[in-house]
């Protein structure tokens, strides 16, 4: 029997799919083309348009369609965006929204949490504020104490001496009263003003001495903040060696005197550690008060810090005298490992590390002039 070998030779124009027969998606198929042999058919439809061999329409290809690739109508490389340093539109984050231009953000820089809690800041704030009232009568020591001359002890030496005059005239009575705004006060013959009052938050760490100056030259807070201003400024009351937390410098020393008086009853919290769990027992006789050598002492509130641990406790007292949360534990028995005042008067060391400070904003100044009075 004579077999057709034609039969089965792929044709370059028909093929039989599923009984039906129908043109090659490859035109540009050859016999002699030994690249292709074996090969999936090619959906060149480039080639198909240039060799359009016996084909009576163009044959549309499967993902053809009237849209426009992406993109098209850019140009390379170009962005919707306007030029630098144009103004910047608002987002829409909320119906209060409102945008603020940058050439006014400069002025509340005071209140801007970058300043408030940025550690070791060196900018010095200038408050809109003057906090002391000028037309009204001030004692003329008062009066030196808060132009950075001297002390009120010291500035009533001074007076007596004969070195102070106002208005041209020597002044020798103690006791005697001025209106800044008015009056002109001398010193040595060189004209006195009130300066600028300076507000600096510090987180002292251990090993630092709370005083304006050590005889023993040891470190003290001063030396943390030094270049901070130019104003000499002295810390508000006192804190251990070896105790940490917070702890106001400032030249107000009329606020200075409301903040350390014990009938103001200024808050203060501390966070203290001991050597040992603190029997309920003695909380309880912490809040009702113990007689130490210098007088009663009583806690305003205890608390345990940690559920788990009774070591960690946090005491809150107002009394300012001196080491009295040591003497309290010591007095029944414990032994203060650490101890750190993380509240003074409304102020905390929230995001200020430890050895660093920052200048108080407008708003805390007049918050503790509000409650001083």
């Amino acid at each position: 029997m004579k077999i057709n070998k034609d039969k089965f030779k792929r044709s370059n124009t028909n093929q039989t799919f599923g009984g039906q027969q129908r043109k090659s998606f490859n035109p540009n198929f050859s016999k002699n083309n030994t690249l292709n042999r074996g090969r999936k058919p090619s959906y060149d439809h480039t080639a198909d348009s240039n060799n359009a061999d016996n084909r009576d329409e163009k044959r549309k290809t499967p993902f053809e369609n009237t849209r426009k690739p992406f993109n098209s109508d850019r140009k390379p490389f170009e962005r919707d965006r306007k030029p630098f340093n144009s103004e910047r539109k608002p987002r829409q984050t909320g119906d209060n929204w409102s945008y603020t231009p940058r050439d006014s953000r400069k002025r509340d820089y005071a209140e801007s949490p970058r300043n408030l809690y940025s550690a070791g800041n060196s900018r010095q704030v200038r408050y809109s504020v003057d906090f002391m009232d000028t037309s009204k009568p001030m004692r003329l020591n008062r009066f030196l104490a808060n132009s950075n001359i001297c002390s009120r002890r010291e500035a009533d030496d001074f007076i007596t001496s004969g070195v102070v005059s106002v208005n041209g005239q020597i002044v020798t009575t103690l006791g005697t009263k001025i209106v800044p705004a008015q009056d002109k006060v001398y010193f040595h013959n060189e004209p006195v003003s009130l300066e600028k009052k300076v507000y600096i938050l510090l987180n002292k760490p251990k090993n630092i001495i709370t005083t304006s100056d050590d005889p023993k030259d040891r470190k003290t807070v001063l030396d943390l903040i030094n270049g901070a201003c130019q104003q000499r400024v002295y810390p508000v009351g006192r804190l251990d060696r070896n105790t940490t937390g917070v702890i106001l410098i400032t030249n107000d020393g009329e606020l200075t005197t409301r903040l350390t008086h014990p009938k103001h009853l200024f808050k203060k919290i501390y966070h203290v550690g001991l050597d040992k769990d603190l029997e309920d027992s003695d909380m309880q006789k912490l809040k009702d008060g113990i007689v130490l050598e210098d007088g009663e002492a009583k806690a305003d509130d205890v608390s345990y810090v940690k559920d788990d641990s009774k070591k960690q406790v946090g005491i809150e007292v107002h009394s300012g005298r001196n080491r009295i949360v040591r003497r309290m534990f010591e007095h029944l028995g414990y032994k203060v490992v650490n101890l750190d005042r993380v509240y003074f008067a409304g102020l905390t060391k929230k995001n200020l590390p430890r050895g660093k400070w920052r200048f108080l904003s407008e708003r805390e100044v007049s918050f503790l002039k509000m409650n001083s009075q």
